[in-house]
């Protein structure tokens, strides 16, 4: 079925792109422009339901019911088409600029918004290492302002995408884009039900409680990185500058999101500040783990996972019983990274070193708690010329405002940190 709605789209593209050359060929004979205009209306009415069946495809529809089939993917001339030796008046402007207008909208596709995309990013890129002026910029659809891009919505989304992939709390956590304040309720005072044996009256009625909530406010502040580029190298080289400045804005940006979630004494609602520290008498690190785990509320175990460093994979992977033989088979421990240990997802990221990779550190729980939000416009890109003149360097700094925070309640912790040292938990 699909492959007759492309062949049948193809059709009626090509169709109508043939109609609008003959159009601004002045091919067409006035007499026609009616005819053609019934024709082009049916053809954009005919190519916006195959558009919205190949993004809902039905796979209970028959082929052979599809009228695209019957119709044999092709549209050619209807036989009235006029002579193009016979001599013609000449159409009337408005009429052939609304049907070309009515055509260019009909043929606008993905591939046409794609390529728009490409044109924009290339005019940014172009524009931060100075190829092209702001004035031709802005005519690309690039947004500037004293001095400042705005990243195009795709390629800051390329710049997210890449962050969630190396930040697995963007991975994990639930993401929300807005301007305003985001609160979140806290339950901290719980209701409490009775139990009586005797009717109630007047004199004793029903004892009132209270249900009470805290809200945890998200407080977005301003992520930053900055490169340095020489402008010998801008000057001289032939190779995409321009490419390897955005994959470094990329990298030093998500680089410091992610401590900034993961690590930083200034984010109270970091992943090593704000998770429950887990502690117990036993030693044994296999007991650790299975207290661990059991130690998450029933409701948050759905979704639970393990995310660990690099040092407690490697306790966890080396542990032996008293035989010498690996503790956890592959019953438990499948595949290398992204398997299961006591049948829990397992992730392993250096963000967990907390500049500590000597230390084996893991965290257990459902990560969705983490909460990020996103100020919607907000991430943007500086070219500082003057700054770095003495030393001749261009630097271009990327700036995003953000704020990452675990949340939960005091009745239900989500997420538990555990370090295996020496035997012994530490907090």
């Amino acid at each position: 079925m699909k492959k007759i709605l492309m062949r049948r789209k193809a059709a009626i593209e090509a169709r109508m792109k043939e109609i609008r050359a003959d159009l601004e060929g002045d091919k067409t004979e006035p007499s026609a422009v009616e005819q053609l205009q019934k024709e082009v209306d049916d053809l954009a009415a005919e190519l916006e339901e195959i558009k919205k069946a190949l993004e809902n495809p039905d796979e209970d529809e028959d082929p052979e019911d599809d009228p695209a089939a019957s119709a044999g993917g092709e549209e050619g001339r209807t036989g009235d088409d006029p002579d193009p030796n016979e001599n013609r008046s000449s159409i009337d402007p408005e009429k052939r600029n609304a049907l070309v207008n009515n055509i260019m909208r009909s043929l606008s596709s993905e591939s046409r918004s794609k390529a728009k995309e490409g044109e924009q990013r290339k005019a940014f890129t172009n524009l931060l290492v100075g190829r092209i002026s702001e004035s031709e910029a802005r005519a690309m659809g690039v947004e500037t302002s004293n001095g400042k891009v705005l990243i195009p919505e795709t390629l800051s989304k390329e710049i997210i995408t890449y962050a969630q992939e190396e930040n697995l709390l963007r991975k994990y956590g639930s993401v929300v884009k807005t301007k305003g304040t985001q609160g979140y309720p806290i339950l901290v005072k719980k209701a409490k039900a009775q139990r009586i044996k005797t009717e109630r009256t007047l004199e004793n009625p029903i004892p009132q409680t209270d249900i009470d909530f805290d809200e945890v406010f998200l407080n977005p502040s301003e992520i930053d990185a900055l490169v340095l580029v020489t402008k010998k190298l801008l000057a001289m080289t032939d190779m995409p500058v321009e490419q390897a400045v955005i994959e470094e804005l990329k990298k030093s940006y998500v680089d410091q999101e992610a401590n900034y979630f993961f690590n930083s004494t200034d984010n109270p609602g970091s992943l090593i500040q704000k998770a429950v520290a887990f502690t117990h008498s036993d030693t044994d690190v296999y007991n650790k783990l299975v207290r661990l785990k059991n130690t998450v509320p029933t409701s948050k175990l759905k979704n639970a996972r393990w995310m660990m460093n690099r040092s407690a994979l490697t306790a966890i992977e080396t542990l032996k019983d008293k035989n010498g033989n690996p503790l956890l088979r592959e019953s438990y421990i499948e595949g290398s990274f992204g398997y299961k240990i006591l049948n829990f997802p397992v992730d392993v990221t250096d963000y967990v070193d907390a500049g500590t990779p000597d230390v084996p550190r893991l965290y257990f729980g459902d990560f969705s708690s983490f909460h990020i939000q996103d100020v919607i416009n907000s991430m943007e890109v500086s070219k500082l010329l003057e700054k770095y003149s003495d030393t001749n360097h261009v630097g271009f700094k990327i700036w995003h405002l953000n704020d990452g925070q675990l949340v939960y309640g005091p009745y239900e912790p989500t997420v538990f940190k555990l370090e295996l040292t020496d035997g012994a938990t530490s907090a």
